[in-house]
């Protein structure tokens, strides 16, 4: 075996290097530091260590500083040269070249039996059993933020999803039907589940569909863009506008793109004008070309189902047809729950739920946050704090008209049955 020696990395060595990592892995596991962190860091000329052997390049290990602690990012080793010490050679290198640039801490997070594993517990390493490592992936690249902020996309906060507060059946399904899968790709692929590319979500007025979408979204770490028919209408015609826009969207890598109140672009084509036939039309094959990637979720909200286009419901078009409907008793109890928490009242929750049957989580938090209005005045004007008791909930509750009526509970019971899809 030719002899072999350690020196500094050169810019000149880059090529040699990747090729190396290509060849050095030892284990299938994904490595923590992708390849493209590496090459940053060799660019910009972070501590870094290769050995040669007849003037190739058979062993590198690629560092990088941050504050006191500094990070191995890559231990790569030539399968010809391994078991010789040469990874332990490289680490002391490395890690007398971190240390000088003013590392206090070093550390190396590698999969179980990738190359170095070896050369790191035999330089003194102490592996730390019994800790996780967690990572977040942003779906939002730098080329992606001019085209997110052209369409005025907003990125939804995870905790939203907590948020929703009393619509547990609701919760359920869209996370089983819509977040898992889209939230696990390679597991649903194994199990021949095909993740969701469009939905539509059905329900009164009210009841938190556009939530549920900005939720779904926040869930899953990719940015929301809501799609306005009236805006896209005044700009470039509406069929024309639905065209340029699914185009805009596309160029994307991750995305939610919301239609609320579809059923104004995509209504029955039989009782519509030819203009309004061909805007349906324009929709239907944008829909088929949003649907040929990967990571992007078209979610449609209608009030009334039965006013959609029955084109447009098709299989193949939509992977589910999701009802969201006014909370049952259950649900308002919970609602009710997490409003009277906030003020540390002891009101009777179950009353106020039997009380407020055809109210939506929206009229929910308007009585909510009217009675804490109430009190919070009380309390400027008398300087005596109080809270709220179970009659001026009540009170209150009179005093609103639900949202939901009876005729239109039966007629969305009447559309879930009909055209439901979950």
């Amino acid at each position: 075996m030719a002899v072999w020696h350690v020196r500094d990395f050169t810019p000149e060595d880059l090529e040699a290097v990747v090729r190396l990592d290509a060849d050095s892995a030892t284990t299938d596991h994904t490595a923590v530091f992708r390849l493209s962190d590496v090459v940053s860091a060799l660019q910009a000329r972070n501590p870094s260590v290769v050995v040669t052997a007849d003037g190739h390049l058979v062993g590198a290990a690629v560092g990088r500083v941050d504050g006191d602690r500094a990070w191995v990012l890559r231990i790569a080793l030539h399968p010809a040269w391994r078991h010789l010490g040469i990874g332990t050679a490289l680490l002391s290198a490395l890690e007398h070249r971190l240390r000088d640039a003013g590392a206090r801490i070093v550390a190396a997070l590698l999969p179980d039996g990738e190359t170095g594993a070896t050369a790191l517990v035999n330089s003194g390493f102490r592996p730390h059993r019994g800790l996780t490592y967690f990572e977040k992936w942003e779906a939002v690249g730098a080329q992606d933020a001019t085209v997110l902020a052209v369409l005025g996309a907003v990125m939804p906060e995870a905790h939203l999803w907590d948020r929703l507060a009393g619509m547990a059946d609701e919760k359920r399904l869209i996370e089983r039907r819509l977040v898992l899968p889209l939230a696990n790709p390679e597991l649903a692929d194994a199990h021949g589940v095909e993740p969701p590319r469009a939905v539509v979500l059905f329900g009164p007025p009210g009841t938190g569909k556009s939530t549920f979408a900005k939720a779904v979204a926040g869930r899953l770490g990719w940015p929301f863009i809501e799609l306005f028919p009236s805006r896209l209408a005044s700009e470039d015609g509406l069929a024309a506008g639905l065209v340029h826009r699914f185009e805009e969207v596309a160029q994307l890598d991750h995305v939610l793109l919301f239609i609320d109140e579809v059923e104004e672009v995509a209504g029955t084509r039989s009782l519509a004008s030819p203009a309004s036939v061909g805007v349906v039309n324009e929709l239907l094959k944008s829909i088929v070309r949003f649907r040929e990637r990967d990571d992007r979720l078209l979610v449609c909200a209608t009030n009334s189902v039965a006013a959609l286009d029955p084109a447009f419901l098709r299989h193949g078009r939509f992977d589910y047809v999701l009802p969201v409907g006014p909370p049952d008793s259950a649900a308002r109890n919970a609602l009710w729950a997490g409003y009277t928490a906030r003020t540390g009242t002891a009101a009777d929750t179950a009353v106020l739920a039997a009380a407020s049957e055809g109210f939506t989580p929206a009229d929910i938090r308007q009585v909510a946050m009217a009675v804490a209005q109430s009190t919070f005045e009380h309390t400027l004007d008398t300087g005596e704090r109080t809270r709220p008791e179970t009659q001026e909930y009540l009170d209150a509750i009179h005093r609103t008209r639900p949202t939901v009526s009876a005729e239109m509970a039966r007629e969305f019971a009447d559309q879930a049955a009909r055209y439901g899809r979950v």
